[in-house]
């Protein structure tokens, strides 16, 4: 509880974690399991020989993952899910940033106003079957970009910036912190 308008509690760790520093696992937007290797064409609402998005695209009509596409709510129950692009721009807005080390860890602490903090471990992201730009913070929202079906919002963070308006692919494994209200 970090004392936030919304009333919007936040895990205290990632999704696939046990604990604050872990990184957890790695989900594409919109998929539930980790896999070993991520990348367009193995995405699941993408089809490579139409080179259309089956799901969550500009005709559906989608504005934010449904509860069985939500890797927090698939993972942790239904009581979690993960925050929305308004949920995560509350945190920025609503709370002091300050990129820190927690046991050797490096990553962005977010306080609230009522002195409750949450940690969230600079992960970076896996594409293909690598790790990339550990140092770096990407975590999912649960709001797609609604320009690009291809793409959503996820909260970015580095150690001299922070922002809940980027946007990433939705092939890419970002780590994933969950909410519940």
């Amino acid at each position: 509880d970090l004392g936030l308008p919304s009333g919007t509690l936040w895990a205290t760790y990632n999704v696939g974690a046990t604990t604050p520093t872990e990184y957890g696992d790695y989900f594409a937007w919109g998929e539930t399991e980790p896999k070993e290797v991520y990348a367009d064409s193995t995405y699941k609402w993408f089809n490579a020989d139409s080179k259309i998005f089956t799901k969550y695209n500009s005709e559906d009509g989608l504005k934010t993952l449904l509860p069985e596409d939500d890797a927090a709510t698939a993972n942790w129950g239904s009581e979690w899910r993960m925050p929305t692009n308004e949920e995560q721009r509350e945190l920025v807005e609503e709370c002091q940033y300050q990129m820190t080390e927690v046991n050797g860890v490096y990553g962005a602490k977010f306080t609230g106003k009522n002195g409750n903090s949450v940690f969230f471990p600079a992960a970076g992201y896996r594409w293909r079957s690598g790790v990339d730009n550990v140092g770096y913070g990407y975590y999912w929202s649960s709001t797609p970009d609604p320009v690009n079906a291809d793409r959503s919002y996820d909260l970015y963070f580095n150690s001299d910036f922070v922002s809940p308006c980027h946007i990433n692919y939705h092939f890419l494994r970002l780590p994933v912190r969950t909410v519940s209200e």
